[in-house]
């Protein structure tokens, strides 16, 4: 799952929100500066790297492109599912998808204290181009597989994914609800967000 789905599985739980947030920048366990509460997000993140990494639904996604994509599929199908989520955001939150999104711009703004610089780049990226809003429709989720493009080794275009999503578009989208069900309830059990 990518930056829209860690966000929603924080279930609105500020620190957690950040963990998961940095948890991509943040190398073994050295998590000197941060609170409790941001390191078990970052933990939570982790666990639904982990959850998600073995899921046959996700697997069966994921299958759909790594003929063409190889390795990256997996960061592909992170993506398309974010997609999904955003473009039915409305299932998920009483909030509007952009109101949502920028109440976790303004968190993580709040807090960039805890950000290390990665993230911290990252989020000039994100927010200049309001990604997670834009991850809702094929035309923004393809700019950000061309600037990701742009920045691995092998120059893979991922962006040339795009029509085979959109040659099985209803088919994943059916995995992709199939799936977070499975994720949600997942997520509720650990002990990150006991008692919510």
């Amino acid at each position: 799952m990518n930056y829209l789905a860690h966000s929603y599985l924080s279930y609105q739980q500020p620190e957690l929100i950040i963990g998961n947030f940095i948890a991509d920048s943040m190398q073994g366990n050295n998590f000197e500066g941060l609170t409790e509460g941001i390191i078990q997000g970052i933990r939570l993140h982790r666990k639904i790297d982990v959850f998600t990494d073995s899921h046959p639904i996700f697997l069966t996604s994921k299958h759909r492109f790594s003929k063409e994509f190889d390795k990256y599929s997996g960061v592909l199908m992170d993506i398309f599912y974010d997609h999904y989520l955003s473009k039915n955001f409305h299932l998920y939150s009483n909030k509007g998808l952009q109101e949502y999104v920028n109440a976790i711009y303004q968190l993580l703004e709040t807090n960039f204290n805890f950000l290390p610089e990665p993230a911290k780049r990252f989020y000039g990226y994100m927010t200049d181009r309001n990604i997670l809003f834009h991850y809702s429709s094929l035309d923004g989720i393809e700019l950000v597989l061309t600037h990701l493009s742009k920045r691995i080794r092998n120059r893979f275009e991922l962006q040339k994914a795009i029509p085979i999503l959109e040659k099985e578009y209803k088919e994943v989208e059916e995995e992709f609800f199939l799936f977070f069900d499975d994720l949600q309830a997942f997520c509720k059990i650990q002990p990150e967000l006991a008692g919510l």
